[in-house]
C-alpha cells in the first residue's frame, strides 16, 4: 500500500467522492479507503451506495449533485474535506447534433458541469482549511476532442474541463490543487448501457473486440497516484487510455496481448 501524503500529520484525511454507487466512483472510493482516507460516498441510488459504503467503511450520502441547495446542506454536515473527487456524470444518447435531444444535452450539462460546480463551490471553504486540499475532476478524452454522434457529451465534458482549468488559475497562490483525470475507453457495468438507454446490444458493441479496455480500477489508480503526491506537486491533467485506443477515433479491435 502506498503511503498517503497527508498535510495533517497523525490525522485521518477525508475524501468526498461523487457518483460513488458504481463504476469509476465506487472504484475510487474503494481505493482511497484502502489508502487510509475517511471516505464520504455521494450518489443518488441509496441501496447501491450503501453496499459500497459497507465495503469501504465509509459514509453513504444520498444526494443529487444537480440540486445546489441540497449540496450546500450536505456540505454543512462535514467538518473536513481534504480531497473532492467530482466523478458524477455520464452520457445520454449518441445522436447527431441535428437530431440530438435538447433534454439529453441539458441533463448531461447539469450533471457533468453544474454538479461539479455545486460540489466545488460548497466544499471549497473546507478544502482551503489546514494547509489546503485537492479537487479531482474526472472528465474524459471527450473533453479534449470531438467525434460524430458525441456532440452533447463532448460539449459537457469540454465545459467541465474549462471549469477546472479556470479554477486552477483562480486558486493560484492558494495551497489547493486542481487535478483533471481524463479517461478514454473504460468498460464499466453501466456507462454505455445508460448512454444507449438500456440497449445491451449497442452497449456491448462499444467494447467489441477491444483487448483489455480500461477498468474502473485503472482510473482509481490514477486518482490515487495524483492525490498521494506531495501537496506542492499538481498533476494538471492525466489522460489515460487502454493501449488498444490510440486516439478517440482510432481503436484496435482484435488480439493485442498474448495472454
Amino acid at each position: 500500500m502506498r503511503t498517503t501524503t497527508s498535510r495533517k500529520a497523525g490525522m485521518t484525511t477525508t475524501a468526498v467522492v461523487t457518483g460513488a454507487s458504481s463504476g469509476i466512483g465506487a472504484a475510487v472510493a474503494r481505493r482511497l479507503a484502502k489508502e487510509g482516507y475517511d471516505v464520504v460516498l455521494v450518489a443518488r441510488r441509496g441501496e447501491l451506495l450503501d453496499r459500497v459504503a459497507a465495503e469501504t467503511g465509509g459514509r453513504a450520502v444520498v444526494l443529487d449533485v444537480t440540486d445546489a441547495e441540497a449540496v450546500r446542506a450536505f456540505a454543512d454536515t462535514l467538518d473536513a474535506c481534504d480531497v473532492l473527487v467530482n466523478n458524477a456524470g455520464g452520457a445520454l444518447g449518441a445522436d447527431t447534433v441535428a437530431e440530438g435531444s435538447p433534454a439529453h444535452w441539458q441533463q448531461m450539462y447539469s450533471v457533468n458541469v453544474l454538479g461539479t460546480l455545486h460540489l466545488t463551490q460548497a466544499l471549497l471553504p473546507l478544502l482551503r482549511q489546514d494547509g489546503g486540499g485537492t479537487v479531482v475532476n474526472i472528465t474524459s478524452t471527450a473533453a479534449h476532442c470531438t467525434y460524430e454522434s458525441g456532440g452533447g457529451y463532448s460539449a459537457a465534458k469540454h465545459a467541465q474541463y474549462a471549469l477546472g482549468e479556470t479554477l486552477r488559475l483562480e486558486l493560484c497562490g492558494e495551497p489547493v490543487r486542481v487535478v483533471e483525470v481524463a479517461p478514454g475507453m473504460v468498460h464499466t457495468e453501466e456507462f454505455a448501457l445508460n448512454r444507449f438507454h438500456g440497449d445491451r446490444e449497442r452497449a456491448s458493441a462499444v467494447y467489441a473486440g477491444v483487448d483489455r479496455p480500461l477498468r474502473a480500477e485503472d482510473v482509481a489508480e490514477c486518482v490515487s497516484f495524483a492525490v498521494a503526491l506531495p501537496q506542492h506537486v499538481n498533476v494538471d491533467q492525466l489522460v489515460v487510455r487502454p493501449l488498444a485506443q490510440a486516439a478517440q477515433h482510432k481503436t484496435h479491435r482484435g488480439p493485442l496481448f498474448q495472454s
